[in-house]
């Protein structure tokens, strides 16, 4: 008797969303909305959906309610690929960020690169390819 592989469904993903955990998703919230400059696109309540760009959203989540709580070792980064990343880094420096990192090149990766935190520990990538890449 042979058995037949279950196929995926082909109809397509409609969002993209990682979720992260907060202990006070208010902070968070300021920090995504107002220094990020990101917009509101789903509100759950005690869940906070942002649309980053396309069908790419970062979820906020109330640690007090979600499936998972919130630790203080963040295993997650959010990575921005962005046309300029010189100007976003003059734009972390006007806005004091926390965790801002110097910039960096990596010819292995073959992109120019920052890091800074959000609020509660999150690291968040932002990064331009180089030519070629």
């Amino acid at each position: 008797m042979s058995v037949t592989a279950a196929q995926r469904p082909d109809d397509g993903i409609v969002l993209a969303i990682t979720f992260q955990y907060y202990r006070d998703l208010p902070r968070a919230m300021t920090f995504y909305e107002d220094i990020l400059g990101l917009t509101l696109a789903i509100d759950q309540g005690w869940s906070k959906i942002y649309r980053i760009d396309g069908q790419a959203h970062v979820g906020l989540v109330d640690e007090a309610r979600g499936m998972k709580k919130w630790r203080a070792e963040k295993t997650v980064q959010l990575c921005l690929r962005v046309p300029d990343v010189d100007a976003w880094y003059a734009w972390a420096q006007a806005n004091d960020v926390p965790g801002l990192s110097d910039m960096f090149d990596s010819a292995e990766l073959g992109i120019r690169a920052f890091v800074m935190d959000d609020p509660e520990g999150y690291q968040i990538e932002v990064q331009t390819a180089k030519p070629g890449h």
